[in-house]
């Protein structure tokens, strides 16, 4: 790692610190060779981090690298403060942003499979022994363990619960399938510009603000294109340089909306001086979910802001077939909505059905969830439809299609 990709992930990890209300007070920067099991870094880096702590006067230590539970312990027994990892930032994040029952119960679960290792750093009477039971003999049990016991019984209680909360996501997510509008996710780096897209497009409210993580819980909208035609967009969970493995794996069903979507929009921050990263990032979180394969129309937003026309001029050679736009000031939207339309018909074909008077409902259901290019009555009141169906909407009007 150079020294500029270095300043990236401190600057970035500084934003983290400051989303959950923490102040920067100073940053030390170390070339690390061989990780020590005690400190992560040498016993004498660690004392000299931990002077320079208390001379600027901070109040924690935050890690960029992943601290393990012993690392951690003794970091605190040393600084005689809390100490945090990039990880515990990100799931603090997480627990303050999450709106919804899922995200809410994902998050929580998460945090406690985190703090598990970690429950000695909560107490400060593990020492102690609880007395024994009325009849009982031998030693009474550690507050640790009896700790430890809780903490699995609210995961497991947790696991419950979410299987409920994810079998109606389930249920909803069939419905939009009984729908048989194409969908569309809209994935990328956090703060890349997501949210706005959808709002842009779809004349949403989704919240938006200039932050990492700003939206944690799927907002699916339904967007009319310029041929009328529909489509579902949903707008994901922002990814980030080591997004913790708890949080991917907790945030699997939220996340799995691009999974299942038809075809996926990655946004990237084209003023980024990170934007190859992000790109490597976003890619490799969507392989660990498995949609890594899956068709992508690629968009570089904020062009507005990035302002050196070299740098843009190497995305444009580099990625081709991408979109340069700019979601404030709707450059290059037209462009891209125009590649939604084809993207939704690849995914449907124009087929000509004969629809009874006796069955307005298939009528209706073919104006709502297809594209009507065509419409004429016989005498007799039958609708002559010329539409663009997609697969699970030919299977359920199979029977009015005229073969050709």
């Amino acid at each position: 790692m150079t020294l500029g990709d270095a300043l990236e992930h401190v600057n970035e990890l500084s934003e983290l610190v400051r989303c959950i209300g923490l102040a920067e007070k100073g940053r030390t920067m170390t070339l690390l060779k061989t990780p020590s099991p005690r400190y992560l870094l040498g016993s004498g880096k660690a004392e000299e981090v931990v002077a320079t702590a208390k001379e600027v006067g901070a109040d924690c230590l935050v890690f960029d690298g992943e601290l393990s539970p012993s690392q951690q312990r003794n970091w605190e027994q040393l600084a005689g403060m809390p100490v945090a990892d990039r990880q515990e930032i990100i799931l603090d994040i997480f627990a303050q942003r999450a709106q919804t029952k899922e995200a809410v119960i994902q998050v929580e679960l998460a945090r406690l499979q985190y703090q598990l290792p970690r429950l000695t750093r909560a107490w400060t009477h593990l020492s102690r022994q609880r007395g024994g039971v009325t009849g009982a003999r031998g030693e009474g049990e550690k507050q640790i363990e009896l700790d430890r016991r809780l903490v699995l019984q609210k995961v497991q209680s947790l696991r419950k619960e979410l299987t409920a909360v994810r079998s109606q996501r389930d249920t909803q997510r069939k419905g939009r399938e009984r729908r048989v509008i194409p969908h569309a996710a809209i994935v990328g780096y956090t703060n890349a510009g997501k949210s706005s897209l959808l709002n842009r497009l779809t004349d949403s409210e989704v919240f938006v603000e200039d932050q990492v993580f700003a939206t944690l819980d799927p907002t699916t909208r339904k967007f009319l294109l310029p041929n009328g035609q529909s489509m579902l967009l949903t707008d994901t969970v922002g990814f980030v340089r080591r997004l913790p493995h708890l949080l991917v794996e907790a945030f699997k069903s939220t996340l799995e909306e691009a999974v299942l979507a038809d075809f996926l929009i990655l946004v990237l921050d084209a003023s980024s001086h990170q934007v190859d990263e992000h790109w490597e990032t976003t890619l490799s979180v969507l392989h660990e979910l498995g949609a890594r394969d899956k068709e992508m129309v690629v968009c570089f937003n904020k062009i507005d802001v990035q302002k050196d026309s070299v740098v843009l001029a190497r995305l444009r050679a580099t990625h081709p077939d991408a979109y340069f736009i700019s979601v404030r000031s709707r450059e290059g939207l037209d462009a891209l909505v125009a590649r939604l339309v084809n993207e939704v018909r690849a995914h449907s074909a124009v087929e000509y059905l004969r629809v009874p008077p006796s069955r307005p409902d298939i009528l209706a259901m073919l104006h709502k969830s297809g594209a009507v290019s065509d419409l004429a009555y016989d005498d007799d009141g039958t609708a002559c439809v010329t539409v663009y169906l997609s697969d699970a909407l030919r299977a359920r009007v199979q029977p009015w299609i005229v073969s050709a």
